[in-house]
């Protein structure tokens, strides 16, 4: 692929080349394939007045060449400059074409934009005492929200969190994100259990599958993590919902997986069968980062098709924010890929750092 800058240069090139041609090629040679091509190639690369410029410094190039060589055949010269000034008008209806498209997709983008800030808010830095990152990447280029989702939310029971994968695409696993979103914020204040809190997600995707929304029965159901911090101690309790380990990664580089004992179905599918869940506690000390992702990341592969661990990649490894693991974490995943991924990935990281004197004060440290 030629880089920008060339391309940006191509519309001169032609232009140029054009005139060398027609001076040292023989009579019956012509340069007006040059000529006409220059206001094409500018169409998509400039805008609409520099495609204007390229298009007059073609014709203007084609009736000069013809007056220097002197016109032998009216009806051939006539016929090569006529063709340039189409081609040269045709440029700039393509050229308009073009910038209502880019128009249409910026302004495509900052819908999609507002509609991730409000579904999915970047959580703030500092949380009732922990240090908190999450990110959201789309494998589609120019989206930016799909079926992947996380939520942190500091409550009267603690600091709860959920992250999770929507089966399914488009539009319909965008509503299933708004749908358990919004359930998660209201629950988590409400429920004094993690278990509580986990039937109220399941109950609010029964109850849109009841009323026909737009959630198709064979979908809407949704792997996930429910975590809970609480105040005062240094614990951690989980409930996974069929979704990939989360992470524990501790200050001297060593990384613990979090498995379940007991493996239990999705959120919406509790239809198909019901047993309480099975609350995970585990110490959660000062320095230690709980790492929170979907399968995006765990089933990203490489060109053999090796799927990425994040566990292996990990270990050893020591970051001085949640933040820069995210950051490093993405990085090494395209990196595994090759640049690109088949699925969308959401990260959330969260660390319980020790409360310095500026914390106290009031400022974050």
């Amino acid at each position: 692929m030629p880089s920008p800058r060339f391309a940006s240069c191509l519309p001169v090139i032609l232009i140029l080349g054009g005139v060398v041609y027609d001076i040292s090629s023989p009579p019956p040679y012509t340069a007006a394939p040059f000529f006409a091509a220059a206001p094409l190639v500018a169409a998509p690369l400039y805008p609409l007045r520099l495609t204007a410029l390229t298009g007059a410094l073609a014709v203007t190039a084609a009736c000069l060449l013809a007056e220097l060589h002197g016109v032998r055949d009216w009806a051939q010269s006539a016929t090569e400059i006529a063709t340039v000034v189409t081609v040269a008008l045709l440029a700039l209806l393509i050229s308009h074409v073009v910038r209502r498209g880019g128009q249409r997709l910026a302004s495509a983008r900052g819908i999609a934009e507002a509609a991730q800030r409000a579904v999915l808010p970047v959580p703030p830095a500092r949380l009732a005492g922990l240090d908190v990152a999450a990110r959201y990447v789309a494998a589609e280029q120019d989206a930016a929200i799909g079926g992947d989702l996380y939520a942190v939310q500091d409550t009267p029971h603690g600091v709860r969190m959920l992250i999770g994968d929507v089966r399914g695409k488009g539009l319909g696993a965008v509503e299933v994100v708004a749908i358990t979103i919004g359930a998660f914020r209201e629950a988590a204040e409400q429920e004094a259990t993690l278990e509580g809190l986990a039937l109220r997600l399941e109950r609010a995707l029964q109850r849109e599958r009841a009323r026909g929304a737009d959630v198709e029965q064979t979908e809407g159901f949704i792997t996930a993590v429910l975590a809970e911090i609480p105040r005062g101690d240094s614990l951690l309790r989980l409930i996974n919902r069929g979704h990939p380990a989360p992470l524990l990664l501790h200050a001297d580089g060593s990384v613990r997986s979090v498995e379940s004992e007991v493996p239990a179905l999705p959120l919406g599918m509790g239809d198909l069968g019901a047993w309480p869940d099975r609350v995970e506690e585990l110490p959660f000390a000062e320095g230690v980062t709980l790492l929170l992702f979907t399968d995006g990341v765990s089933e990203a592969r490489d060109a053999q098709g090796t799927f990425y661990d994040p566990e292996a990649r990990l270990r050893g490894r020591r970051f001085a924010a949640p933040v820069d693991l995210l950051d490093a974490l993405v990085a090494d995943v395209e990196r595994h890929t090759g640049g690109g991924t088949t699925d969308d990935m959401a990260l959330l990281a969260l660390r319980r750092s020790p409360v310095t004197s500026g914390a106290v004060a009031g400022h974050a440290p």
